[in-house]
């Protein structure tokens, strides 16, 4: 729940520190004197997009932050994931915005995105406004109220992964139905693509191979003198560097016996004359191999411009790229050889896939007709007791034309307030106090489903007054009192009054500027407050007394 809230150069405000209590509190104040700043505030900790514009004049930057307490609350593993620290006693999330629209987001002093923000401040508080009970017009918002009760979300679940694996089959089932289309189309040209590069006999490294067979029979005769000159270096008659180091080694083996040192230099100087005599015998026969061979010189260019052709056609610069090109033509080739059994294959996937889900579908259709049942008559209970005695209030649960996100349902809450009138969608037919007092029942009805430890209440008591009122704060009392903290911002006393704390706003002018303050009041503030909010400015002694009645009975 919301502990602590601490503004600083916001819109109105100068600096504002306040703490908040679980239960069920209220919040009053004139119509302007800054209730929806401290509301848009709030909203910026729970991750609405920040405007510079709303930073006092003249400040370099506001500061939002707040405080919660989660012990109650299953938090742990969206820290975790999140990684960020987790003090289920004291979570502080703090938004800074500066005069240049810089946007800076934190939870317990961890920077967060503002996706991260948003996700987990949707967790921590509902703010229901006025413009809220238009989603009474949208079918997901109550699809998603039935789902809630009905506490399908394994049932829910199941049937999403088989939804995407259905859909999922059926784009890879239509792509495939394309590319074997356009196969076929170019079937003819696909072949003969493949037919050319399997002639080519290409293998990875082949271009690099024949280049340099080129290179070499192209330079044939001028390789072949230089290993004639060089063996005849090494192995000529007398004066050949083999016989002369043939002779250094006779001439030190002579004296080997006498000077027995030097046996270490004849070694090696006998190494290096087996050394370089093997290597003249190499060099000899090498160059008795190469023969200019004009013919295979052809040959071999012919292979290369065929190869750089090749390339040149598939815009690549490589024998592993052609050889790449190639596996894909072959894959074309196989699918349009077997496109037959792919298709047989990939149909009966997508055909099993509708058949689980819709049989999924079913099971979650199932979960919601019962909810429905259970809404229609809890909604009945709470409905009357507001004012409405001859309500209706139905939960119409039809097929849809397809299979969806959400299963094959339409729903749809048809309402009626009158006796003989027909039901109609509840967003068309009931007025703006009726619409409120169908939102607070739904809200009091899911909100012992769903553990959302905050839900604030903005004029929800709108087209409604007297005992009404009392009865929809009652409902408020008693949802503060389920392990939630509950907080209405209201203009009827009859609210005001049964709140376990009561905090106002109000505003101070001075020559320059405007600024909003909140305070919590004590009891006698309090009997003053409600007083006023009876009788106005000018508060009697009989407005006093009935502030004191309500006040009694909360």
């Amino acid at each position: 729940m919301l502990t602590q809230l601490f503004i600083k150069n916001f819109a109105l405000i100068d600096e504002l520190n306040v703490d908040f209590h679980n239960g069920f509190s209220v919040i009053t104040g004139e119509t302007g004197a800054g209730k929806s700043i401290i509301l848009g505030a709030l909203g910026m900790i729970l991750g609405q997009r920040a405007d510079a514009k709303l930073i006092k004049n003249g400040a370099a930057k506001c500061i939002v932050e707040a405080h919660f307490n989660l012990e109650k609350y299953d938090f742990q593993q969206f820290f975790t994931d999140n990684d960020i620290e987790y003090d289920a006693s004291d979570c502080i999330i703090r938004r800074e915005i500066s005069a240049t629209g810089k946007s800076r987001a934190f939870v317990n002093d961890t920077p967060v995105q503002l996706a991260v923000l948003k996700s987990l401040g949707e967790q921590l508080v509902d703010i229901h406004s006025q413009h809220q009970n238009l989603l009474l017009q949208k079918e997901d918002f109550q699809l998603n109220v039935v789902d809630t009760i009905a506490q399908n979300q394994k049932e829910l679940n199941s049937y999403r992964q088989l939804f995407n694996d259905l859909r999922d089959s059926q784009q890879a089932l239509s792509q495939l139905k394309h590319d074997i289309e356009e196969n076929l189309r170019d079937a003819d040209y696909i072949r003969f693509q493949l037919q050319e590069l399997e002639k080519a006999k290409l293998t990875e490294d082949l271009q690099e191979q024949l280049e340099q067979e080129s290179n070499t029979l192209s330079h044939s005769e001028d390789i072949k003198n230089s290993l004639f000159t060089a063996n005849e270096l090494l192995n000529g008659d007398d004066n050949g560097i083999v016989n002369q180091i043939r002779k250094v080694t006779q001439s030190l083996h002579s004296i080997a016996s006498v000077f027995p040192s030097i046996e270490e230099l004849y070694e090696r100087v006998d190494s290096s004359h087996i050394e370089l005599k093997d290597i003249a015998e190499e060099l000899s026969s090498v160059a008795e191999s190469i023969e200019y061979n004009p013919a295979r010189l052809e040959d071999v260019n012919s292979r290369l411009d065929h190869i750089y052709a090749l390339e040149q056609k598939f815009h690549v610069t490589s024998t592993k790229e052609l050889l790449t090109i190639k596996a894909e033509l072959e894959s074309k080739i196989s699918n349009i050889d077997n496109s037959d059994e792919q298709l047989s294959i990939l149909q009966a996937k997508v055909n099993a896939l509708n058949e689980q889900c819709t049989e999924a579908a079913a099971k979650l259709t199932a979960t919601r007709i019962k909810a429905a049942k259970t809404i229609e008559k809890e909604m009945l209970s709470r409905l009357i007791p507001l004012g409405i005695p001859n309500v209706r209030f139905e939960v119409s649960v039809s097929p849809a034309p397809q299979l969806t996100t959400t299963g094959t349902d339409k729903l749809q809450f048809l309402f009626s307030a009158n006796k003989n009138t027909q039901l109609q969608p509840v967003a068309q037919v009931a007025s703006g106090g009726e619409i409120a007092r169908v939102m607070l029942a739904l809200k009091a009805m899911i909100s012992g489903k769903v553990k959302l430890p905050t839900i604030i209440f903005d004029e929800i008591d709108t087209g409604v007054s007297g005992k009404i009122a009392q009865k929809m704060a009652a409902i408020m009392q008693e949802m503060g009192n389920n392990e939630r903290q509950v907080i209405s911002i209201t203009h009827l006393p009859q609210i005001a009054a049964l709140g376990t704390h009561h905090y106002k706003v109000y505003k101070e002018e001075d020559r320059n500027t405007t600024t909003s303050h909140i305070i919590q009041l004590s009891q006698q503030q309090r009997i003053n407050e409600i007083a006023q909010m009876l009788s106005g400015d000018n508060i009697t002694d009989a407005a006093i007394t009935n502030a004191k009645e309500l006040l009694t009975h909360k």
